[in-house]
């Protein structure tokens, strides 16, 4: 057959390494610099809204107010209590001829403190945690852990707690069995091996000073935390606290091809989106939207998740500002109806050691590029949105004609998987939806696995997708 008509026909998988210069392969780790950087500062969503407000900011970004203007290169944001986000640069066509939007999410799975998280056991004091997002107990044994988090007093005023990421921090830590005693432990299940119930920090061992008996290993620890942020066991009844890997990211591999560390679900696609967007130097055709949600790891419920309706609330709002006929409700229908969304959502990667739950001929690869999935859910497609084949070929052709590397995935065998993504949200919204992300070793472990072909894949998708004519 003529090489030429070859070519058409076929859909090869194609590695970074041969498909990207030695230049875009330089780029590609001198990107990850940045996105590295930002892992390291950003290891809960309150953290990352504070983080990506101050980067737009810098870029040029103001916070929205209702009733101002939204004209062609306008730079707004909007912080929805200071847990999601949402970033938009106004385009120059009317915003009810449809938006770009990128959403991504900023929870990863955690250890989450209890109400009346710390108690005294055995001449030690111990924070009791209940997991956040789906987990592996017996991962978080035997690592150092940070504890992140925001603590309201009565009085309202919110303090930001961070305890075991500075070099001269301590840290803290969860004990396993050793394994001279693990016999039974070691026999059964792994999802029994560790007990969620069991997953309780090592706090301390010090009596308070001046005290003794019962109490006073427990009576330390407040003592330290009222020293440093002046709050009680009471106020930690009112706190969002959480316990996370406290080691940093960093290159991953002798060639350093990669990124490892904790929470690239789903900042992995959050950063080159936030980053694509701000390398518009120019009003793009559509508005450019990035949307920060919260809660995915749980379902998307609550006032941060996207089953909120704090995203639709604002894109009626910035409707508002638009001429023409119909009220604002009306607009910002036509607006939604008329967009088209990336649910930038992390994907898995294909790995010889579990074979048995992939698919082989069709699953993701790390330095393969992007990862475009129509759908991810359980079963028979349950809780997913399955994108619609014309969504599928708008995005393959911004793909193509940019020149991005990009791959298809499933996610696992058929029946095997049990997962989902925010695109079922946005298309409950009339709104155009698919997946593409990066794809992940590890994932939702306390140390994961990206190739940096594909983080930077993602930041030129992005881009292709927001300068879309």
């Amino acid at each position: 057959m003529d090489d030429t008509l070859k070519n058409t026909l076929l859909f090869p998988w194609k590695n970074a390494s041969s498909f990207m210069s030695g230049e875009e392969i330089a780029a590609a780790d001198a990107y990850c610099r940045g996105y590295i950087a930002f892992l390291n500062a950003v290891k809960t969503e309150r953290e990352a809204v504070r983080e990506g407000i101050r980067i737009a900011e810098k870029n040029g970004f103001v916070p929205w107010q209702t009733g101002a203007a939204f004209a062609p290169g306008d730079k707004v944001y909007f912080n929805q209590r200071d847990k999601a986000l949402i970033l938009c640069i106004a385009g120059k066509r009317p915003l009810t001829e449809g938006i770009s939007i990128v959403a991504a999410h900023l929870d990863s799975p955690r250890l989450d403190l209890k109400l009346r998280p710390l108690y005294e056991e055995a001449g030690a004091a111990f924070f009791d945690t209940h997991y956040y997002g789906m987990v592996k107990a017996y991962q978080w044994t035997g690592i150092p852990l940070a504890l992140h988090g925001y603590i309201v007093p009565k009085d309202g005023q919110g303090i930001n707690v961070c305890i075991g990421e500075a070099p001269e921090d301590p840290v803290l830590f969860i004990a396993d069995l050793l394994p001279h005693l693990a016999k039974a432990q070691m026999e059964l299940p792994g999802k029994e091996m560790v007990k969620a119930e069991d997953l309780d920090v090592l706090a301390g061992l010090s009596p308070c000073p001046g005290e003794s008996g019962d109490g006073a290993v427990k009576l330390n620890i407040l003592r330290i935390l009222y020293e440093k942020y002046g709050v009680t066991e009471g106020d930690l009844v009112s706190a969002e606290l959480s316990v996370v890997p406290a080691f940093p990211a960093r290159d991953l591999g002798l060639d350093r091809s990669m990124v490892g560390g904790y929470g690239q679900d789903d900042k992995v696609c959050a950063y080159p989106a936030m980053d694509a967007l701000f390398s518009l130097t120019e009003p793009p055709d559509y508005c450019a939207c990035v949307v920060f949600a919260d809660k995915e790891e749980t379902g998307s419920l609550g006032m941060t998740g996207m089953s909120s309706n704090f995203f639709d609330s604002f894109i009626k709002e910035l409707a508002t500002t638009q001429g023409g006929a119909g009220s604002g409700e009306e607009k910002g229908r036509r607006a939604l109806g008329n967009s088209l969304c990336i649910s930038a959502d992390v994907n898995t990667a294909f790995y010889h050691l579990y074979a048995d739950v992939f698919d082989p001929h069709y699953e993701a690869a790390l330095n393969h590029g992007v990862v475009l999935f129509r759908y991810w859910g359980q079963g028979g497609k349950d809780h997913t949105n399955d994108a619609h084949a014309e969504t599928v070929a708008v995005l393959r052709k911004i793909l193509d004609d940019s020149g991005v590397l990009w791959q298809t995935g499933e996610g696992g065998r058929v029946d095997a998987e049990e997962s989902g993504t925010l695109s079922r949200f946005f298309a409950s919204l009339n709104i155009p939806s698919i997946d593409l992300g990066v794809p992940l070793l590890s994932m939702h472990s306390p140390f994961e696995a990206a190739a940096k072909a594909d983080i930077y894949m993602a930041y030129r998708a992005f881009t292709a997708f927001f300068k879309r004519a």
